[in-house]
């Protein structure tokens, strides 16, 4: 199934990178990876997370504090929101 990522999403991919890397050389790498492993369980097995806010199904990344925000379309899958889980929960797409 094709993959789609929204606006929001890219911003929140390209903010959270520059967040870690400002942090350790690299570790902003490491952070896309993870989201990487997690975007390709989506892909592999999009009905595996249940819904968790309004429409959208949440997947967890893996050692980093984030969730990644989706709905399946009828031809893609749309990544809305890759979501640092300390923000304030108002802020979910």
């Amino acid at each position: 199934m094709r993959l789609r990522y929204a606006a929001r999403a890219k911003d929140d991919l390209h903010i959270a990178f520059e967040w870690y890397e400002g942090q350790r050389r690299g570790l902003g790498f490491e952070f896309l990876d993870c989201v990487e492993a997690a975007i390709e369980t989506i892909q592999q097995m999009p009905k595996l997370y249940a819904r968790h806010h309004a429409h959208f199904r949440r997947s967890l990344v893996r050692r980093f504090p984030f969730s990644i925000f989706y709905t399946i379309e009828e031809k893609e899958i749309v990544v809305h929101a890759v979501f640092d889980n300390r923000q304030d929960p108002a802020r979910l797409p």
